[in-house]
């Protein structure tokens, strides 16, 4: 009797694990239950693409990460923090994915993957608005230049520092850097074309444009490298049926007035 009874235990103890295991998997399903929850890197000083307002996030990234997971079938988690903390935050674990006006390089690829484009961008030089003497970076020999901490612009206003000969001076956030040059502490700025496009429209910064694109940038999602292959997939097919359906048109119109 003992022997059966110990028999019939083993077998509801795995029955009852057998059941558990079973919940587990679908809770974590490929097909994005609603249990299924990503954490979403988002930096929150780049209006048109990420803002807030009376409290709420807003923005050409927020709506379009929100219309992904709808379509998708997952649920998000929105984290604000400085742009440049936004892929060691990925690196410890703390974030799923990010979507945060991100360009697509080689360096950054070489520790996260990147969903298919979604915004054609580009960086362009910015001066006061009383400023003619310079139209291109060749024009700023020895002045100083200010850019956003850990962006594209950043790096490339590096990569060209010496040869022409300015000073590079980082920032962590947009207002900053566009107070800096409005205030005539440094020379000019380099900022991605829709962001300082739409920042100029909307407010009297004291700024222009000048000259052509420096170049072509294009913004992804960007998930840890080797990780998340899944999520990516799913990014990447909710992106493509927003533009298919229109959607992504809509979101971009929104906040840009055009077609992008």
């Amino acid at each position: 009797m003992k022997k059966l009874t110990g028999s019939v235990l083993l077998l509801s103890t795995a029955l009852i694990l057998g059941a558990c295991g079973s919940e587990e998997s679908d809770s974590g399903s490929g097909d994005g239950g609603d249990e299924q929850v990503y954490k979403v890197g988002i930096d929150t000083t780049y209006p048109p693409f990420e803002y807030e307002e009376d409290g709420e996030y807003k923005g050409i990234d927020i709506d379009l990460i929100n219309a992904i997971a709808e379509n998708q079938g997952f649920e998000i988690e929105l984290s604000p923090m400085d742009f440049g903390g936004i892929i060691p935050a990925m690196q410890a674990g703390q974030l799923d994915l990010a979507i945060a006006g991100m360009s697509i390089t080689d360096e950054r690829k070489e520790v996260v993957d990147f969903s298919d484009p979604y915004f054609e961008a580009g960086l362009s030089l910015v001066v006061g608005e009383d400023n003619s003497d310079v139209t291109t970076l060749e024009d700023l020999a020895g002045e100083t230049i200010a850019v956003k901490n850990g962006t594209t612009g950043a790096t490339y206003a590096q990569e060209q520092a010496e040869e022409i000969g300015f000073e590079v001076v980082q920032f962590n956030d947009s207002p900053a850097m566009f107070q800096e040059v409005a205030n005539g502490n440094a020379a000019a700025l380099i900022e991605d074309y829709p962001v300082i496009a739409y920042a100029i429209a909307q407010d009297d910064l004291g700024l222009q444009t000048v000259g052509d694109r420096l170049n072509g940038d294009q913004y992804g999602i960007a998930v840890l490298k080797g990780e998340n292959a899944d999520l990516l997939e799913k990014i990447n097919a909710g992106l493509a049926e927003l533009k298919e359906s229109g959607e992504y048109d809509e979101i971009v119109a929104t906040y840009l007035g055009e077609e992008e």
